[in-house]
């Protein structure tokens, strides 16, 4: 492997680099992440590899692209975010897509944020709040994944992801017929989806997983914020630090203290159990990638739960 990160330096910077120090990062969760040093710079980059095409599920291909397709939308955060210093969808250099970024200061959230007293951590999720709503507060041009496909109405964005997740799960030889009585139920309540008129653009997964912090802060400080490849246009209400941000009663709350309130109409409370068993179903998909069955079988009931609430 080593040879082939050269390989990629080498394109990156000049046939003339040498790559003296490659550590793989371990928290990565899609792409394989390596953290590379050069000879003569005293700043290291940050390596992430794609997954092969034929490893990817359809409903997640080509994720580093849609995260390079939406750095131009991102830029109310940019301070926050890493650089990009090279992309490669060639694949004439290795069998899948690259990027290299700038390499951040500071230490992920999961590992810096418990270091603190929980009674500081409200100061984090606040920053959280902060950061979520400048990025919902822009606009797109279309519904759907920001490199496309585009779709014209969130209803039909929404439907085809339940499909393309149901495709992806049967080609498994997982059971998918939960997930395709979503898609059907979202058709159903076509015109509550479309109460969605203008499109937002939406984190994708951003979480606490996703964050650096000041390693010298005396409270916690966001010095840095990663990996927005599943950035999409549409509901605010349907971006998985939503779903976060109300999964427990802790100092979470105080997310809500920067972002604003929810929308809690009737139509908005059935949108977000639609939004959850979107969830679900992309969750399913990732613990079986990650040879989780437990997590897998668990997803079935939760889902079947889901489903009579919108019964």
């Amino acid at each position: 492997m080593n040879e082939e990160l050269e390989a990629i330096c080498r394109r990156a910077f000049g046939s003339g680099v040498v790559m003296v120090r490659a550590d793989e990062l371990g928290f990565a969760g899609y792409n394989s992440v390596y953290r590379v040093e050069l000879a003569g710079s005293d700043a290291p980059v940050i390596l992430r590899v794609a997954p092969r095409e034929d490893m990817q599920f359809g409903s997640e291909l080509h994720l580093m692209r849609n995260e390079y397709a939406s750095i131009p939308w991102l830029t109310a955060i940019a301070p926050l975010m890493p650089r990009v210093l090279a992309v490669d969808w060639s694949h004439e250099v290795v069998d899948r897509d690259w990027m290299i970024q700038t390499c951040l200061p500071g230490i992920p959230a999961p590992e810096h944020l418990s270091s603190y007293p929980r009674s500081g951590r409200t100061t984090f999720f606040r920053q959280l709040g902060a950061i979520t709503r400048t990025v919902h507060d822009v606009r797109g041009p279309h519904f759907g994944r920001v490199s496309g496909p585009s779709y014209a109405s969130w209803s039909e964005a929404v439907i085809a992801s339940f499909t393309q997740i149901a495709d992806d799960l049967e080609q498994l030889g997982l059971d998918a017929a939960d997930v395709r009585e979503s898609a059907d139920l979202a058709a159903q309540g076509r015109a509550t989806l479309d109460e969605i008129h203008e499109p937002h653009l939406l984190t994708g997964d951003l979480w606490t997983v996703n964050c650096l912090l000041d390693a010298e802060s005396p409270e916690p400080l966001i010095s840095g914020v990663l990996d927005f490849d599943r950035t999409e246009f549409g509901d605010p209400a349907a971006d998985w630090t939503i779903r976060m941000a109300q999964a427990k009663p802790d100092e979470r709350e105080s997310f809500w203290d920067s972002y604003g309130t929810l929308n809690r109409t009737p139509a908005a409370t059935w949108r977000a159990t639609i939004y959850e068993a979107r969830h679900l179903a992309t969750l399913r998909l990732e613990r079986h990638r990650l040879h989780n069955t437990k997590a897998v079988h668990e997803s079935y009931e939760a889902m079947s739960k889901v489903l009579a609430a919108l019964s």
